[in-house]
């Protein structure tokens, strides 16, 4: 009988080349995933009633006046296309920090009750306080922030554990959409119609004024998601592990959280809480791009490419024209049902 003995040289070589591929793999799809956004973009801006070659598209894209396209495209078309790229992208990101951090597919905003507090501070801005635009985005991005913080500091006791937040975001989330439906059973026909196309998560009206803020949000909370990615990805093997390796674990979860929770307000604020694509996101990245290698941008890149999809399909697939929200709440929903089976059997990993 032989015995075959591994050196650690060999050991050491097959590591690096596993690490290589998986950097390959991983670029591979964020190319590809760009590619699609991008593609899905340009659709976005050419069909529709009216359709409009390449060459008229990137003349208003470029400032140019061309008949009939520079209202369409330039001021219907665009911001919603631009509006559809940048919240998607908030959610992405937002999606998979939480996931990632609290090591389990449901820790999704959808899940845990950012969204519902979010979505209640908007139905109570419009229906008992009479807000309109921008004071309904300011005061939903105000209460998201206060309900993030709530959660974490019920679910902080010796640190924080991923199922214990979870179900208190849940809880907190049963609460929120009570306080919801409530206000919605209360609210006058004409406030009651403007609630629930800002609750079902919407493109439609899309401008600049609302799309600007998503905007300036990932310029300045998107990097510093970025800047936390490598100690995100060393908090999976847990907390002890990660403060052995050097992670200042409670500093990166903080920062992470502030960063995750203000891109979800802010795209939440602008296109209301669009269904499941917070939480759609990383595990379908995950799936594309496999273990070991950090999600962020991937998530983000799947996160744009489902709403844009999602919100075109919703405006021309269909005999009526729907809201993002209900097609990708159609998506979502059975995913969610299959994620909670797969995840009781193997442990709640991506």
């Amino acid at each position: 009988m032989t015995t075959t003995f591994v050196t650690p040289e060999v050991e050491v070589d097959a590591v690096g080349a596993s690490r290589i591929r998986r950097g390959r793999r991983r670029r591979i799809v964020i190319a590809v995933l760009t590619v699609l956004a991008v593609a899905s973009f340009a659709v976005t801006l050419m069909v529709g009633k009216t359709f409009y070659p390449p060459s008229d598209v990137l003349r208003v894209v470029l400032g140019e006046n061309v008949p009939g396209a520079s209202f369409t495209v330039g001021r219907l078309r665009l911001p919603r296309a631009v509006l559809a790229v940048v919240a998607g992208i908030c959610f992405g990101l937002g999606g998979i920090t939480f996931q990632t951090m609290l090591r389990n597919p449901l820790a999704s905003p959808d899940i845990i009750g950012i969204s519902s507090g979010a979505s209640a501070a908007a139905a109570f801005a419009i229906i008992s306080l009479s807000l309109g635009g921008s004071q309904v985005s300011i005061f939903a991005i105000a209460v998201g922030l206060g309900v993030a913080v709530l959660i974490y500091v019920l679910s902080f006791r010796d640190g924080v554990a991923g199922t214990r937040l979870i179900l208190i975001g849940i809880g907190i989330a049963a609460m929120l959409d009570s306080v919801t439906a409530y206000l919605l059973s209360t609210a006058a026909a004409w406030d009651l119609q403007e609630t629930m196309r800002w609750l079902t998560g919407s493109l439609n009206g899309a401008n600049w004024g609302s799309t600007v803020p998503v905007v300036l949000a990932l310029v300045v909370l998107g990097p510093v998601l970025l800047s936390q990615s490598r100690n995100l990805s060393t908090i999976q093997l847990g907390d002890d592990a990660a403060q052995a390796l050097g992670v200042r674990v409670e500093r990166t979860r903080i920062l992470s959280i502030i960063a995750a929770v203000g891109l979800i307000a802010f795209a939440t604020a602008a296109a209301g809480p669009i269904a499941f694509v917070a939480f759609l996101s990383g595990p379908i990245a995950a799936r594309i791009v496999g273990p070991g290698t950090s999600l962020l941008i991937p998530s983000a890149l799947v996160g744009a490419l489902l709403v844009l999809v999602a919100d075109f399909c919703g405006q021309y697939a269909f005999g009526t024209r729907y809201p993002v929200g209900v097609v990708t709440g159609a998506l979502g929903a059975p995913y969610l049902v299959y994620l909670i089976i797969r995840s009781n059997r193997t442990g709640g990993s991506l």
